[in-house]
């Protein structure tokens, strides 16, 4: 197969390291993904000593780290700030809630990340950023054009140290185009884009099933980023072909309930055309992971993985070297 397969560790974040190594080994994945919690990546303890302990773990499985995934705490470095969010983050994160301090201390956890992947000899980091302006997306009272533009400026303002401090440690930060983040389409991406200078050290992590049901053109999503996508997310989506109970929205429905348009599902079992998505990659020339993130709440979460990586495995080919109809051609 042409490329290294993950799980992204995140949804499994109750089991310790060394047990889920040991189920993610017998599943047959290459490596991991590796998410920021107290019991897979925990940032509190970063050391030299602590890295070598995470990566003789992972050693012990014979499972390669490729990448380190810190969303919840991303979202929260541009974010308007209240009580959702303390559930998210670690203690020392929150501390008293005041949001402009939370908004400093996740940004030095960010950086803080940087420097773990760094210290692991990981090359990406995945993530969210939050939005200033997601709660605008169908806004009324509506608001002028400037609020958006100002929104994306914010987000530069805050994420550029970041960016900064990743590329002097040689690390690129792939954020996750997904729905309550600054970039949820190719508008907003392009957008953002320009707002952060076109960062050398920004990129996105490719995630389909955020634009499926959406109907955004993810194929198209890789045509025209495909030099910026540094992370692949291999997830998919069912929506319907019929009206719903509840729309694109959601209704305020919890994910699984029988009246949804839309629900997350195992890879293979949604609507996102996988094989055009690895034909498209091969066209970019992404050479990286494959991810899988387990996401259905109509599966049992080892059964999803262990299938997950069969289809991901079956699906990804290499690109051919050579024109079929090569050999019809005499000098």
């Amino acid at each position: 197969m042409a490329r290294k397969v993950l799980l992204f560790t995140a949804q499994f974040g109750d089991i310790a390291l060394d047990t889920l190594c040991a189920k993610i080994q017998s599943w047959g994945y290459d490596g991991i993904e590796i998410a920021c919690n107290d019991n897979h990546l925990n940032l509190e303890k970063l050391s030299p000593e602590y890295c070598e302990e995470v990566l003789a773990t992972l050693k012990k499985y014979n499972l390669e780290l490729c990448a380190v995934s810190n969303h919840s705490v991303g979202q929260c470095v541009t974010d308007p700030i209240d009580f959702r969010h303390k559930s998210i983050l670690p203690p020392y994160i929150w501390g008293d809630g005041d949001p402009e301090g939370v908004h400093q201390r996740a940004a030095e956890e960010m950086i803080k990340t940087g420097k773990a992947a760094a210290m692991l000899g990981v090359k990406t980091v995945v993530g969210f950023t939050g939005s200033p302006i997601w709660h605008l997306l169908y806004s009324y009272p509506p608001v002028p054009p400037e609020t958006i533009s100002d929104g994306f400026k914010e987000v530069a303002r805050r994420f550029k140290p970041i960016l900064d401090s990743y590329q002097e440690l040689g690390v690129r930060f792939a954020l996750e185009v997904h729905p309550t983040e600054i970039a949820f389409d190719i508008a907003s991406a392009e957008m953002l884009l320009e707002a952060l200078d076109y960062h050398p050290a920004f990129g996105f992590n490719f995630d389909p099933s955020h634009m499926g049901y959406q109907g955004v053109d993810y194929l198209a999503f890789i045509r025209q980023f495909g030099d910026r996508i540094y992370h692949v997310h291999c997830k998919d989506v069912w929506w319907s072909d019929k009206p719903t109970k509840a729309g694109v929205f959601g209704g305020h429905l919890p994910f699984g309930h029988q009246d949804r348009y839309w629900d997350f599902r195992s890879v293979g079992r949604g609507k996102i055309q996988f094989e055009e998505i690895i034909r498209e990659l091969n066209r970019a020339n992404y050479n990286g992971p494959l991810s899988v993130e387990w996401e259905d709440s109509g599966m049992n979460r080892e059964c999803g993985a262990a299938e997950s990586l069969k289809y991901v495995k079956n699906i990804d080919f290499q690109p051919s070297d050579i024109a079929f109809d090569a050999a019809f051609i005499k000098e």
